[in-house]
């Protein structure tokens, strides 16, 4: 596995993001287009809701497993903060939002503290823009 880095952080399933999502779109615009020919039937709708079903329940599956992932990464990071941050930064802590907790966990113990102040400071709150202040890349591997 290559050196995680911000370049390189994003990760793709590839079994669902270029094979289920792609085929569970397709499934859904054919049941669409089978409704219309068949002149707008009861039982095309049945195939066109359960299409949508199938799509948003895979969707819904997803982003509930990256909130939950997300919910599980502040929980760490409050747990590492009050190992490695000062004491009035440990605080602090409390004023950060999910997205800052998330893009955190990227620095080292040695740049957190300093990088937080900042975040902080100046309410940075987009992830990409935390995430690229980070000098020295910490990798996850273990992400959902």
């Amino acid at each position: 596995m290559a050196e995680q880095n911000y370049a390189n952080h994003g990760r793709n399933v590839p079994l669902f993001h270029f094979f289920a999502l792609p085929m569970l779109i397709i499934n859904f615009g054919w049941s669409i287009y089978r409704w219309k020919v068949a002149g707008f039937s009861m039982d095309g709708l049945e195939s066109v809701l359960m299409a949508a079903a199938l799509f948003f329940g895979v969707v819904y599956g997803r982003l509930f497993a990256l909130r939950v992932q997300d919910r599980l990464i502040r929980l760490e990071e409050q747990l590492r903060y009050e190992r490695v941050l000062p004491e009035e930064l440990c605080w602090r802590s409390d004023e950060l939002s999910v997205n800052q907790f998330v893009s955190l966990r990227f620095a080292t113990d040695e740049e957190l503290p300093a990088l937080m102040r900042k975040v902080l400071d100046e309410k940075l709150t987009e992830r990409k823009a935390i995430k690229q202040l980070i000098k020295k890349w910490k990798p996850d591997y273990l992400r959902a």
